[in-house]
């Protein structure tokens, strides 16, 4: 399976118009198009970056949706006032512990390993994230969903965490501290950048990937 993630530096004023936009226009939009397994929204609102997400069944289904995809983007990056700013991943790895209700939470990091992008990298990779990440995470109260998504061509990974609500979010800081200390030595990564946000959007029809 595949992902599209478009990041827009928003407008904070012009947030709530985006999202109605976005859940009311470009979601069942997507939705229709041959191969799409749905579509998510997280922002933080104090700053106005947003990130939209959809998921594919296949690269041929992604790459076959550019063009009307590109039409949605342009619409949603003129109204939330922001150049949007478009990455395509491979998913990875997927566990939903339970699916996601209003007031959901996510933190997001980025991460980069050394090139080249070999199938043992990315197997090792993917072992962190079963092994390591999940046990840890499944343990931890207001756990809800976990993906890993790799750009092997850069050898660019991100993991998102979705928690029940900011509380929990906020509570599962230290060992989220504690998660990225280990895979920057196990997996060799530098971390380039972590994020939270509310989950505005959940959409998603992806299977389990463990």
């Amino acid at each position: 399976m595949f992902a599209r993630s478009t990041w827009i530096q928003a407008r904070v004023p012009s947030l709530d118009a985006g999202v109605d936009m976005i859940r009311n226009d470009v979601l069942p939009a997507v939705q229709a198009m041959d191969g799409c397994i749905g579509l998510s929204m997280m922002a933080d609102r104090k700053s106005g970056r947003c990130i939209v997400t959809s998921a594919w069944e296949s690269k041929d289904a992604m790459h076959a949706s550019d063009s009307a995809v590109a039409h949605l983007r342009e619409r949603a990056g003129k109204l939330l006032g922001g150049e949007p700013y478009v990455e395509e991943w491979e998913i990875a790895a997927l566990h939903r512990h339970h699916h996601s209700h209003q007031g959901a939470c996510a933190r997001v990091v980025w991460m980069h390993g050394m090139p080249p992008a070999t199938a043992e990298k990315i197997e090792q990779s993917r072992d962190f994230f079963k092994m390591v990440m999940l046990p840890t995470l499944e343990q931890t109260e207001g756990f809800c969903s976990a993906s890993l998504f790799l750009d092997p061509a850069t050898m660019r990974t991100v993991s998102s965490v979705v928690w029940d609500s900011r509380a929990a979010m906020e509570a599962s800081r230290d060992s989220a501290a504690k998660l990225k200390e280990s895979a920057r030595t196990q997996l060799a990564v530098d971390i380039l950048d972590v994020a939270e946000f509310d989950l505005l959007i959940a959409h998603l029809r992806a299977p389990e990937m463990v």
